[in-house]
């Protein structure tokens, strides 16, 4: 069995666990205080999103776009719950992290010809990461810019001025 396969049974048999020790870090972690006064189960639903469709993400042919949609609907769900960008970010880079020391913890990587398949594996995951942050940001991004744009509308404004400035933000 190749390491990838056994690094994504573990993370979808486990999900359950690996989101628990997740939750147990983000609830306490002072790099993530919106987390502190969440419901346990919302906060670990985010991460059992996440865990039970890795492997689908892991082996997808179109990695970006796999992410784009997981981590676009990530994303906006965190937007609308008034995650702050950090946080929304740093409780993703935790369940990577989560992710890699549950394995790590299960000595699921003990041969030579493992440690190199682990090593592949942790490069594809951290790709995944890299788009997963991508895909945030530019939806966080998306969302900001329609709310301050159906203000700005709401309030009617009509001088000159406010219009061109609008109308020059960077898009």
């Amino acid at each position: 069995m190749k390491s990838s396969t056994k690094l994504i049974e573990l993370t979808e048999k486990h999900a359950e666990a690996i989101a628990q020790q997740w939750y147990n870090n983000i609830k306490n972690n002072p790099k993530t205080p919106f987390y502190h006064a969440m419901p346990e189960s919302k906060a670990k639903q985010q991460a059992l999103n996440f865990y039970n469709k890795f492997g689908k993400l892991f082996l997808s042919d179109s990695p970006f776009e796999e992410a784009h949609t997981l981590f676009a609907k990530y994303a906006e769900e965190s937007y609308m719950a008034h995650i702050p960008l950090p946080q929304a970010i740093y409780a993703i880079t935790l369940m990577r992290r989560h992710m890699w020391l549950y394995a790590e913890f299960q000595s699921t990587f003990t041969t030579a010809v493992e440690h190199h398949h682990a090593a592949e594996s942790l490069n594809r995951t951290i790709l995944m990461f890299d788009y997963a942050t991508y895909v945030i940001v530019l939806k966080y991004d998306e969302l900001l810019r329609k709310e301050i744009e159906e203000k700005v509308k709401s309030l009617k404004i009509k001088s000159p001025l406010a219009i061109s400035l609008w109308a020059n933000v960077p898009k």
